[in-house]
């Protein structure tokens, strides 16, 4: 089910320059200093087709949120420009910008019935009760709650809380949906199952989307492109697969769930003539069995550590010639602590990192 029409993916719809947020904060006390100014967002430039949604990644603190919030209108701007299909919207206040925000605990009023809370925006600004009622329906129907409308909110579970924000979020048909951590607040399970949902309800109604999140995992479910950011900074960004297979450093790597990460001499172990390589746990698996079959891989490694983990055992061992990395072993292993292991490179869970961002890891 489709109810807008097909976007145009060749126009940018929003467009960041150079933005640049700050807050005051607080001197020293009983010093006599005065307040200074931190910077939230930091020289940020991004952009954003027509229909695509952007998944902006990053830690606690990393200025995700503030960014977001800016776009929306709803920070000032110390500098920089928020572009909506060309025109700055520098001036326009938030009502009037088209824009509608998601939050992770949905904020939907629980006196209301589902069908008000969905028709809610729509009856701001004047659409008829039956018009509210229509699209609600139609909105139930795509976000897979049909017949709920009558329902209280407080009588849903969570998960279907959150379908009910996204759906009132798409009401009426925003230019452009903010989504701020819009699953965070869910058990990881249904985290899981609604990332794709949220992702398909995204495309067939060809939405615009800036979502912010924390979990990589999320926004690469429902994201079309990444951007990374640390600091205030945006450090990188490309496609999922992109930004997966070739992190543009060491710190962006560990955040993204690499444990290990190699330089010098080790890394060459893995990937000849690579200054810096990061590892996922299952890049190094467990092959063969005993002392013999050890030391006939092409990698051997001393066992320090063993945990059971989802799908097999978590180990921690020090390989010859790398020193100490993450790997993993079937469940039925008997593995104990000081075996010798062989092991096995699966090069879909290694990522080779450019030399140039080595000195500021």
């Amino acid at each position: 089910m489709s109810t807008d029409a097909v976007p145009d993916k060749s126009i940018d719809a929003v467009s960041v320059e150079r933005l640049r947020v700050s807050f005051e904060s607080e001197g020293r006390p009983n010093t006599g200093a005065s307040r200074a100014r931190t910077v939230a967002v930091d020289d940020v430039s991004l952009r954003v087709a027509e229909g695509e949604v952007l998944g902006i990644l990053g830690a606690s603190g990393s200025g995700k949120s503030t960014l977001l919030r800016a776009i929306a209108g709803l920070e000032p701007l110390d500098a920089g420009r928020v572009l909506w299909r060309g025109d700055d919207l520098a001036g326009v206040p938030v009502h009037l910008r088209g824009f509608a925000l998601m939050f992770q605990d949905g904020q939907l009023f629980p006196h209301r019935s589902v069908a008000d809370n969905i028709a809610y925006p729509l009856r701001i600004v004047g659409a008829s009760r039956a018009e509210g009622r229509d699209r609600a329906e139609a909105l139930l129907e795509l976000v897979g709650l049909p017949g709920v409308g009558d329902r209280r909110v407080t009588a849903l579970s969570g998960g279907e809380q959150q379908r009910v924000a996204l759906a009132r979020a798409l009401a009426a048909k925003p230019r452009l949906l903010l989504l701020d951590e819009p699953l965070s607040s869910l058990d990881r399970e249904l985290r899981d199952r609604l990332a794709g949902d949220v992702r398909r309800i995204l495309h067939e109604t060809g939405t615009t989307a800036i979502m912010v999140t924390h979990d990589q995992d999320e926004a690469f479910a429902i994201s079309d492109r990444v951007a990374v950011m640390g600091e205030g900074r945006l450090l990188q960004a490309g496609t999922p697969t992109e930004v997966w297979r070739a992190p543009a450093s060491a710190s962006i790597a560990r955040f993204l769930g690499y444990t290990s990460v190699l330089t010098g001499a080790a890394a060459a172990v893995i990937e000849s003539g690579a200054a810096s390589v990061a590892l996922r746990p299952a890049a190094l698996v467990v092959t063969g069995d005993g002392d013999e079959s050890a030391e006939a891989a092409a990698l051997a490694a001393t066992v320090l550590s063993v945990a059971p983990a989802v799908g097999g055992l978590r180990l921690r061992v020090v390989v010859d010639g790398m020193g100490e990395v993450d790997a993993i072993a079937a469940a039925d292993r008997d593995i104990r602590l000081g075996d010798r292991v062989g092991l096995r490179l699966d090069r879909s869970a290694l990522a080779v990192l450019p030399p140039e961002m080595l000195p500021h890891d």
